[in-house]
């Protein structure tokens, strides 16, 4: 569960990213197009900038993670540590029953 609420909607950020991306040029610079963008649809500029950055990573025009293969990433993480958890689950079941059997046979 995220701990901060999505107050806009994918579509919203998607059109502010391509206004900011689009619209670059008549800017001085990037970071006045996305003050200037992130005034108009009321958000906080370093939120905005952080979408165009996010955007560019999952389109390959800046290095890093894509938000596919991060949440891919999390899924797995989520999947091991469950794993992990029913092995210890498993591994104390058996020294249980293990010991039982062993009690049993020496009576």
């Amino acid at each position: 569960m995220s701990k901060t609420t999505n107050k806009f909607s994918p579509e919203v950020r998607e059109r502010a990213v391509r206004l900011v991306l689009d619209n670059e040029g008549q800017h001085g610079s990037r970071w006045q197009a996305v003050m200037s963008i992130s005034a108009k649809i009321g958000c906080a500029p370093q939120t905005l900038n952080e979408w165009v950055k996010k955007a560019e990573v999952d389109s390959g025009k800046r290095p890093g993670v894509s938000s596919e293969m991060a949440e891919k990433m999390k899924a797995l993480e989520r999947e091991n540590r469950e794993l992990r958890q029913a092995n210890e689950i498993l591994r104390k079941a058996s020294a249980y029953f293990a010991m039982a059997e062993l009690d049993r046979r020496s009576k």
